[in-house]
């Protein structure tokens, strides 16, 4: 007859056969992030990973630009400080935006050349946007390759390029000469146009390298339209360009408006096309911030300068999306009526 183990022995043994705590706790730890995982924790992560990126390379940047903007200019390094025998809150800066005839013409130069080169791209760009949607897929995909080839280019290259074109003794100054020259009377004839260092080389260019902005929101929102519209309203006695006015054109908005704001809003700041092809003498607020902080070291003012040029951008493009969200709302209620 078989004698029974002593019971230390089972204690012992019962004791071993167990896992150590610390298995115990790795083993729940990766048993609750697997089913966080499973449930919304990777939907978290992929939403959370954009707020992050935005709170890093925007938010913050722009939290100190806004900081030193209200600094007051010093010559140490960094050229700026706070408190002490400085003001902590240095609003002059600000104040010169409205009474330095600098700032003011450098932004009304800014705003008026950027806005004539939206609307030159939006002139140019929409004919051919609609003319993609109109033609057979396999032309449509070597327009679109040819629409953003330039992008494979440098566009310091292609800047340069254009500054070579625009001199005195090239081709596209001698053929816009000769027809300066055929449309003028015999007194207004000239050699050549001086068309570098001017406004007019510098919307020339922004035209070039930002028309290809305007055209692919413009296309993406013609493409969506359905052609049946158009011939139904040609059905009923319409003429072309009036579908075009009553039609295309109210349904394409948004893509004019999309267009219109990734066309003006990196124009109005542009900094390589004026230095390189503009006039010294009436620079965009893109070349006075550079001053500021380079040539000046004048952090505060190029601070103040950048908020302004920000605000400027972003509030009216804010209140554009509201409005556009307000309407949307209306038009999605029965009626097209709006609740108190």
């Amino acid at each position: 007859m078989a004698r029974p183990a002593p019971t230390g022995m089972i204690a012992s043994g019962s004791a071993s056969s167990r896992p150590p705590p610390s298995s115990c706790g790795i083993d729940r730890m990766r048993a609750r992030l697997t089913h966080w995982l499973n449930g919304r924790g990777f939907a978290g992560i992929l939403i959370g990973l954009p707020y992050l990126w935005l709170l890093i390379l925007f938010l913050l940047p722009f939290l100190i630009v806004v900081a030193m903007s209200v600094a007051t200019r010093t010559p140490t390094a960094p050229p700026f400080g706070f408190g002490g025998e400085n003001p902590l809150v240095n609003l002059d800066g600000y104040a010169r935006l409205f009474t330095d005839d600098l700032y003011i013409r450098a932004f009304t130069t800014s705003l008026l050349n950027a806005g004539v080169a939206t609307l030159l791209c939006l002139l140019l760009g929409y004919p051919m946007a609609l003319g993609l949607t109109r033609v057979s897929k396999g032309w449509r995909n070597i327009l679109l390759m040819l629409v953003i080839l330039p992008f494979w280019t440098s566009f310091l290259l292609r800047v340069y390029a254009w500054m070579g074109m625009m001199g005195r003794n090239s081709w596209f100054n001698q053929m816009l000469t000769d027809a300066w020259n055929w449309l003028t009377p015999e007194g207004w004839a000239v050699t050549s146009l001086p068309l570098m260092h001017s406004n007019f080389a510098v919307v020339l260019v922004m035209v070039y390298t930002y028309l290809p902005f305007m055209i692919l929101p413009l296309y993406a929102s013609l493409e969506r339209l359905d052609p049946a519209l158009d011939e139904a309203a040609m059905d009923l006695g319409s003429r072309p360009f009036r579908v075009f006015l009553d039609v295309t054109l109210p349904q394409s908005i948004p893509g004019i408006v999309a267009g219109a704001l990734l066309v003006f809003i990196p124009a109005a700041g542009e900094l390589v096309i004026p230095t390189l092809v503009g006039d010294a003498a009436s620079p965009m607020i893109g070349r006075v911030i550079s001053d500021e902080f380079f040539s000046a070291r004048d952090w505060p003012m190029a601070s103040s300068v950048a908020v302004a040029l920000l605000l400027l951008m972003v509030v009216p493009t804010m209140l554009y999306s509201r409005a556009q969200a307000r309407a949307d709302g209306a038009e999605a209620k029965p009626g097209g009526q709006t609740q108190p």
